[in-house]
């Protein structure tokens, strides 16, 4: 039996989605939420990301209690998806690239993940954000090494691809592979595309009541 954490990459926090939320004429819900401070991490980057972010927050709630689950930001290294986030908090994310010669992003993301190797010394550690380049890899392979995993079936897919492979899992109950990122073939022809979801009856955001999976 072993502990298993999922990463989930950070949502774009600029862009054309963005400027629906920093408008000050925004009046949709999640708009005025961030305003008044009431808005969530989690809820924020499914609007920016779409189906990318949404089929990763629901497939790591599927397969995950909360405990389990951290989101990647640009500035505040790990955050659990239900921190409470506002507007201002989200423009400061938006100023800092990630990129890995940046350090207000490497900074506190290599603080956090080095606390969380401490704190679960045995866990497996999933990332489901991109393996292709080393905006991600590159930081948290020095950090969790051969524990650092990702599911074979993102290699060749595009982010949309990822998102609904992710909330058809999430759908069925079916969770996907996972190999080590270390030595791992990370590019690799496009698969073919995803058959349309058959709706169930089962909740996607349910999430298990243990961290502590079978091997």
């Amino acid at each position: 039996m072993r502990e298993r954490i999922f990463l989930l990459s950070p949502a774009r926090c600029s862009g054309e989605r963005a400027s629906l939320i920093y408008s000050q004429r925004a009046k949709f819900p999640l708009a005025l939420r961030l305003r008044s401070g009431e808005a969530t991490l989690g809820e924020t980057f499914s609007f920016l990301s779409g189906l990318y972010f949404r089929g990763k927050l629901a497939y790591a709630r599927r397969f995950a209690p909360p405990e389990c689950i951290w989101v990647m930001t640009t500035n505040q290294g790990l955050l659990p998806p239900h921190t409470p986030l506002n507007i201002k908090q989200l423009r400061r994310m938006a100023a800092i690239p990630i990129a890995v010669d940046e350090p207000r992003y490497t900074r506190p993301l290599r603080r956090c993940a080095r606390q969380l190797a401490k704190d679960a010394t045995d866990a497996e550690v999933v990332l489901l954000g991109s393996v292709a380049s080393g905006k991600y890899v590159d930081l948290l392979l020095t950090i969790f090494g051969d524990r650092l995993k990702f599911p074979t079936e993102f290699v060749g897919r595009g982010d949309m691809s990822r998102g609904g492979l992710m909330l058809r899992a999430a759908d069925s109950g079916q969770e996907l592979q996972y190999i080590p990122v270390a030595g791992a073939i990370r590019h690799g022809k496009r698969p073919p595309r995803l058959l349309p979801m058959k709706r169930t009856n089962s909740d996607p955001s349910a999430t298990s009541g243990s961290c502590i999976l079978a091997d």
